[in-house]
């Protein structure tokens, strides 16, 4: 993070004003990000489906898939798009609890971002366990058209969404978007969704930018992301975030 954009959000803070991490991910990627912020609070994770306390190091709640509904969603995969490969997020009692395997996946995926911890299994113990999202991969295909496929087969029984383009689709159980989550945190700090600013880029984003009373898109993202969002900033690398803040504060 910038040195312009931590001072931005170091000013929300002080002014009383609640700063909520949003992101697609889990609770141990946040941590580094949340100090490059000063951010010490509440942390939306895995597209909605974790609530992390990042100064405590606790998971508040965490909405699962259970082993069955993996099953389910791994036919559908194969259905749909044969050919791809399977991965689990899974979430403990911390960021970094030792007693689960948080990122499980089989030996033919392959994670589109470098420095995975990725622990390769069978696909019996990828679907073993409840997890936070089943993430899905095809190496010939684009993450939207992954998407269309599976949506076409899952309806509205599963959320599906993507925050990369590269052949990677994430599932979630029905419901759970980034905007619920953020939902959950704005009740607990009793602020209407109408006096929410939400920044995003990626079609995981577009469910909070349109619940939110501004939701900002920042320049180059999906046009998905563009299309949902009220105002488009400048990219991250140009301080899109600071430049909508610094109007306030």
């Amino acid at each position: 993070m910038s040195e312009r954009t931590a001072a931005a959000v170091a000013r929300v803070r002080e002014s009383g004003t609640p700063f909520v991490l949003v992101t697609g991910r889990p609770p141990r990627w946040v941590p580094d990000v949340a100090r490059s912020a000063g951010h010490d609070g509440l942390a939306v994770c895995a597209n909605g489906a974790v609530l992390y306390d990042v100064g405590a190091d606790r998971v508040l709640w965490q909405r699962c898939l259970e082993p069955v509904q993996l099953s389910d969603l791994a036919d559908a995969a194969d259905s749909a798009l044969p050919g791809s490969a399977l991965a689990a997020e899974r979430v403990g009692a911390t960021a970094f609890d030792d007693d689960v395997r948080q990122f499980v996946a089989e030996n033919s995926y392959q994670h589109p971002w470098a420095g995975s911890d990725q622990v390769d299994v069978s696909r019996a113990e990828v679907l073993g366990h409840p997890a936070v999202k089943l993430l899905v991969e095809h190496g010939e295909m684009t993450s939207g058209q992954m998407a269309e496929a599976l949506e076409a087969v899952l309806g509205d029984a599963f959320a599906v969404t993507f925050s990369t383009d590269s052949g990677m689709v994430e599932i979630s159980a029905a419901g759970v978007t980034k905007a619920t989550g953020l939902a959950d945190v704005a009740q607990r700090y009793g602020v209407r969704a109408d006096d929410v600013v939400a920044f995003g880029d990626m079609p995981n984003d577009v469910p909070m930018l349109r619940w939110a009373g501004h939701g900002v898109a920042m320049s180059g993202g999906h046009p998905e992301a563009l299309a949902a969002a009220d105002e488009v900033t400048a990219p991250s690398t140009e301080d899109g975030v600071a430049l909508v803040l610094e109007r306030w504060f």
